[in-house]
């Protein structure tokens, strides 16, 4: 039998563990062209919250008592599709769940860059693209810049601190607590500040810029929304670029923080646009290369959080909005 998550009941703010059920589901015979995939690693992932209410956006809402999706790594048990063999690593969207049949042309081989699997879900996976496409491409981030990360010691965040090191950038980090500010400045943040200490989070950047000698940002990378995008915005140098990637900060509420330096975004020029990484994927082999050739160099550090167990997999979902992960989060099933 496969055992499969799946959304009982639509969340009203912030989920809670009756809001899921696992089910037992009877084996599916396999189709011409279709695989069987014992999955190993689970994605979770923020972006998942909005899945479940129901309404129109980017993504389909997930269906109550239907298996729940995501991303997910496993290995090739049974195949009746050509150029894939059993024992072939893959990745696929069947997540939640301990195994998945499918299309073969809905999985992808992992790449060969020598690296543990689970990596191809965050620092080199979708995580890792959204980084590196949003910071490069969408805020068109440049040698010399001056870049703010929210929720920089989380999976993505913690990628673009690293990968806006790497292009020779100045990097402010928000994050939360000793512990997770210890590990942006490990990941060669300039300056970080703790956004859990107390004061407002204005003052907190614009301190944070004078003790790099900088008087504001061009560049910043939006994972949270609310206070954050306030800050940058009241800190944005002319012409500055924001990638809107996340707003986890207003998921679970319908009440958003009020924005008091949104009029800036006129005067100073800032160009403010939304980030989705499935925009960018034609460029994947650009980010392989890139990437790739950045971690055997070492200028890439890996950080990630793993639950064990399917039946895990709720409860490391809602430790994405009480900042129970450090770096990627993923369930070792």
């Amino acid at each position: 039998m496969t055992r499969a998550w799946t959304l009982q009941a639509r969340p009203n703010g912030m989920p809670v563990a009756t809001d899921f059920a696992l089910i037992e589901m009877p084996a599916a015979a396999l189709q011409d062209g279709e695989v069987r995939v014992a999955n190993r690693w689970l994605s979770v992932d923020p972006y998942m919250r909005g899945r479940m209410n129901d309404v129109k956006s980017y993504v389909p809402p997930f269906a109550l008592g239907e298996p729940m999706q995501g991303g997910a790594i496993g290995e090739v048990i049974e195949s009746k599709a050509d150029g894939i063999a059993v024992g072939d690593m893959v990745q696929h969207f069947l997540g939640w769940r301990d195994e998945a049949v499918l299309p073969g042309t809905q999985v992808q081989k992992l790449p060969d860059l020598a690296v543990p699997p689970q990596q191809f879900l965050g620092l080199l996976g979708m995580p890792g693209m959204t980084a590196y496409f949003g910071l490069l491409r969408v805020a068109e981030a440049k040698p010399g810049d001056v870049v703010f990360v929210s929720a920089a010691a989380g999976a993505v965040g913690s990628t673009v601190v690293q990968v806006a090191k790497a292009s020779g950038m100045t990097v402010i980090g928000s994050a939360g607590g000793a512990d997770k500010c210890a590990l942006v400045t490990s990941l060669g943040a300039d300056a970080v500040i703790d956004y859990k200490s107390d004061g407002p989070l204005v003052k907190k950047l614009m301190t944070a810029l004078g003790e790099i000698g900088k008087d504001g940002i061009d560049v910043y990378f939006d994972n949270v929304g609310g206070e954050h995008l306030d800050a940058a915005l009241a800190t944005g140098n002319m012409h500055a670029r924001f990638a809107i990637c996340g707003m986890i900060d207003i998921y679970n509420s319908a009440k958003p923080t009020e924005l008091r330096y949104l009029a800036r975004l006129i005067g100073m020029r800032i160009r403010m646009t939304g980030l989705l990484v499935s925009d960018h994927i034609g460029h994947a082999a650009e980010f392989y290369r890139v990437m790739g050739g950045w971690l055997a160099e070492g200028k890439l550090h890996n950080s990630e959080t793993v639950f064990d167990g399917l039946d895990a997999m709720p409860e490391a979902f809602l430790g994405l909005f009480t900042g129970g992960n450090t770096g990627k989060m993923l369930v070792k099933v």
